[in-house]
């Protein structure tokens, strides 16, 4: 079974940023050779739209196969209130925490996110995976691109 992850849109953006850009044409090689799948939401299509054309164009060139769509839900919208109200990060993230809530909800094997401040964060993915297991939930586990384009095998 291939690896879902739940990509949030930092990391479609990546691609042209200069600083990300090497990492993030590796791991949509990935997507591309259909070695993972590359999980998405509604709420990842709303942000592109709002994207400079070339992200919103590579993101429509992406092979569907290995591509899947997923709701951000009314179960979603309530788990990701719960990071907020204990204050994992501020009101100003909570679409952050829409995605880790949606990821969380549709069991994705990771969450792949650029945004070291509010999602790849030690301490951040402590308290949003607290409040996961009080809430009956499994883990998430979080990682940058980086994680999971190189691995031991890796020279």
């Amino acid at each position: 079974m291939k690896p879902r992850l739940y990509f949030d849109t930092s990391v479609f953006g990546g691609v042209y940023d200069e600083e990300f850009e090497e990492i993030s044409t590796l791991l949509f090689e990935k997507v591309k050779l259909g070695q993972i799948i590359c999980v998405y939401s509604d709420l990842s299509e709303t942000e592109l739209k709002n994207a400079p054309q070339k992200i919103r164009g590579f993101f429509a060139d992406l092979p569907k196969e290995y591509l899947e769509f997923v709701e951000v839900t009314e179960e979603a919208y309530e788990l990701a209130q719960k990071y907020l109200d204990e204050k994992i990060v501020g009101p100003t993230s909570t679409d952050d925490c829409r995605h880790i809530a949606t990821a969380t909800i549709n069991k994705v094997d990771f969450l792949v996110s650029w945004n070291f401040k509010h999602i790849v964060n030690v301490f951040r993915i402590r308290g949003y995976n607290s409040i996961n297991l009080r809430c009956g939930y499994s883990q998430l586990d979080i990682r940058s691109p980086k994680e999971i384009v190189y691995n031991e095998d890796d020279k």
